[in-house]
Order: C-alpha cells, then structure tokens, then sequence
C-alpha cells in the first residue's frame, strides 16, 4: 500500500547475533529521513513488548547512539521466544496487536529474526490484511544458522563464520604445544542445518584446521565416529580436532544430545542443544584411552563483534534501510533477501521474497559440497563462504576496549 503516513514499529526476536543491531541501525536510521514516518518506536523484548504496550521512541536517541548500534552485539532492544497461536485457533493477540497499532497509528511494521520470526511476520500481516488495516510489512532476516529459504545468505553468518574459522585456527596451535597426545572435540551451533559448523572448515584452508567436520545434514553414528577419530589418531601420533555440530542425530533422527540426558524445549518446541561434545569426549576417552578435550563455543559464536566481519555488518545495517525503503515504496508481506550478482567477484542485490515462503522454511547445506567420509567442505563451499566472512569490523573503541551504543530507552506514550 502506497503513500501509507503514520509510525513504525521495529522488533527483534529470536537469537541475537553480532550484527542484528546494525539492521536496526538500518531501520530506524533509514526512517528518521522518511517525511512519511510519523514516530520510530522500538520494541522491548519484541512481540511481547508490543502486546504490553512497552515499546521505545526511538526520535529520543542520539543518532551517534544510533550509530554505534553498527558493532553492538546482541539485541539492543531485547528479544523474545514469542509463539504467535493461529488466528483461527485463537486470536486473542493478533486482536491486541491491532488495538495498539490503531492507538499508535502504527503503519510500518519491521520484525527482525530468523524462520520463526519470518512466521510471526507473515501470520501479523495476513491477519492485518483480513481485518482491513493498511500497514505495511515487511521481515528483516537474522540468524547466524544462515538456513533461511530465498536469500543467499543471513545477516549474520559471516561473523559468526569468520568467529568459528579464526578460534578453530587459534585452537589448533594450542592443542599442538605438548608432545603427547590430546583429541579436540569442539562443538559449534547448527540445529537442523550445519552452515556454521561448516565454517570450520574454512581453517583448513590455511593448514590449520580440523580433521573430521560432522553436520547434522548427515546420519551420524557412534561406532563410525569413533572409528574414524582412531584412524586419524593412529596416523597423527594422538593429535585429532573434531568439530561437531549441536544437532547431530542418529538415523532415527534422535539427537546425539539426548543419548544422556533430557534436552528441554524452547517455547517454539525447538530442542534446547549443547554438551553433545562433552558427550563425545568422554566417549572418546574411554574406548581410544587418549586425553579428550570438549570445547563448546556456545554464545561466543553469536556475539563475537571483535572479529565480526566487515560485509557481514554492511550488508546488515543495507537489510534494514532497504527494508524501510521498500515498505514506503508500497511493498508488504515480503523479507528482504540477497542475491549474489556475480559469482566471481562479489557482489549482491537486495530483493524481496513473499513472507510465506520464508517462513518455517529451512535451507540445509548442500549434500555436494559435502566431502565423504567427514573430511570436509568442498571448494564450492570455500568459493561460497570466504566473501561473506571479509572486512574488518572497524569497532569504535574507548580505553582500547568496544564502545557499544548507549541507547536512553525512553517509553512511549500516548
């Protein structure tokens, strides 16, 4: 709907990443040049904020804070794991978020996340559209999973790609400082899809990396993996580095995670991963009777701005300007997506895809480009990844240490 004059709303949701703020910054930056944006609001804690009418003026902040959003990690605003019920089941909040858009005069919508969040987008903008209210909506994608359908790759990815590539590098020269042996299990997130553990692989490309790669687009079983990690062994005097992905799995499709223990569900019904490492390692040390490592990076891998990559937060921060521009345009029920231009030398264009298609929707890693017998990632991943992982992230710093933006958080009223 074109020519639309009222105020937006900004939400994040989800898990953070190093770089989630940048399209932020791309938002509400794009929007203060926009004559037909009333009001910029933020909302605190995502959906949830806005369904208790707690939600920030964004006018009140300094631009520079604004700004600085660039290279602050995590969700500035707050996140929020907010399951929208279906509106024909129950449309008890889609009823509330209509009441506060109408207080509001709410006309731009933004939500900033991953395939759920697409999800969320999509059911808001249809129940919208069904009960007559002109808005416009449209997904700022996120998730270092990088498994969101129609676009290259996710705001993201690249940061957290070059985090896992530089500390599985730095990994390696500490486990081959002793002369005796030591076996490396890492652990790197990746619940159904294994893009980031994939990354790992990227240190090999400098004699650095790891022997065995396992994701979870791949059946994996115990007795080849323990195989496999002892026929490394027997050729390198001990010294093995294994990188596994949170959501390896055995042919039955149960997690490697839930062998030991009960693993908890989010309130999307998504498994709550980590240990699968700690898991192994002691499986490891039992049967080949050598010292095991576990080390799971865990949220490192998702806020790691000091080595966050430099097209990864450009291309960010792009998401959400062009999100907003698309919007005033007259574009709705649509994420904004990357298509890369040109395969040899990098270059993207931003684009839209309907929210339908986006949501719930997830891209694995191909099978091809994965090698047999988890000894890696083909050149046509390394072709694929190493672009999206350079540039350098050029954080401000105070006393040598990040400046993170300092927002007011001011709470509209009406």
């Amino acid at each position: 709907m074109k020519n639309l004059k009222g105020a937006l709303m900004f939400g994040q949701s989800g898990g953070p990443t190093s770089v989630i703020n940048a399209s932020a910054a791309g938002v509400f930056l794009e929007a203060l040049e926009q004559e037909n944006i009333t009001d910029i609001y933020g909302a605190e804690h995502g959906i949830r904020g806005i369904l208790e009418e707690k939600f920030f003026d964004m006018r009140k902040e300094d631009k520079k804070e604004l700004e600085l959003l660039k290279n602050t990690p995590s969700s500035a605003l707050g996140s929020v794991r907010y399951k929208l019920k279906d509106a024909n089941v129950d449309d008890t909040d889609y009823k509330r978020l209509l009441e506060v858009f109408k207080k509001y005069n709410v006309r731009y919508f933004f939500y900033n996340g991953g395939n759920d969040s697409m999800d969320t987008c999509n059911k808001i903008s249809k129940f919208m559209q069904k009960n007559g209210y002109e808005i416009n909506v449209i997904g700022v994608p996120k998730t270092i999973d990088n498994d969101l359908f129609g676009t290259d790759h996710c705001p993201g990815y690249g940061s957290a790609a070059r985090y896992v590539a530089t500390s599985i590098m730095e990994v390696y020269q500490d486990m081959n400082v002793y002369d005796t042996g030591l076996i490396t299990v890492i652990e790197a997130m990746g619940r159904n899809a294994g893009w980031i553990t994939a990354a790992a692989g990227l240190a090999n490309l400098k004699g650095y990396g790891p022997d065995l790669i396992y994701l979870p687009e791949q059946d994996f079983d115990v007795d080849e993996f323990i195989n496999e990690v002892s026929e490394v062994a027997k050729k390198k005097n001990n010294k093995v580095m294994v990188v596994i992905s949170e959501g390896i799995h055995d042919k039955n499709g149960k997690l490697i995670a839930e062998y030991l223990s009960s693993v908890n569900k989010d309130s999307f019904g998504h498994a709550q991963l980590g240990g699968t490492c700690a898991i192994l390692a002691n499986l490891l040390n039992q049967k080949l009777g050598v010292k095991v490592r576990p080390i799971e990076f865990s949220l490192l891998q998702r806020c790691g701005a000091h080595v966050g990559s430099g097209n990864d937060i450009k291309e960010a921060f792009e998401a959400g300007r062009m999100a907003v521009k698309y919007a005033v345009a007259g574009e709705t029920d649509k994420m904004v997506i990357f298509e890369r231009k040109n395969q040899k030398e990098y270059e993207i264009e931003y684009k839209l895809v309907d929210l339908s298609l986006a949501a719930n929707t997830e891209r694995k890693v191909p099978a091809e480009w994965i090698l047999p017998n988890h000894k890696g990632l083909t050149q046509e991943f390394y072709d694929y990844a190493l672009p999206l992982i350079q540039g350098n992230p050029n954080c401000v710093l105070e006393d040598n240490l990040p400046r993170f933006a300092k927002l007011k958080k001011v709470y509209a009223k009406k």
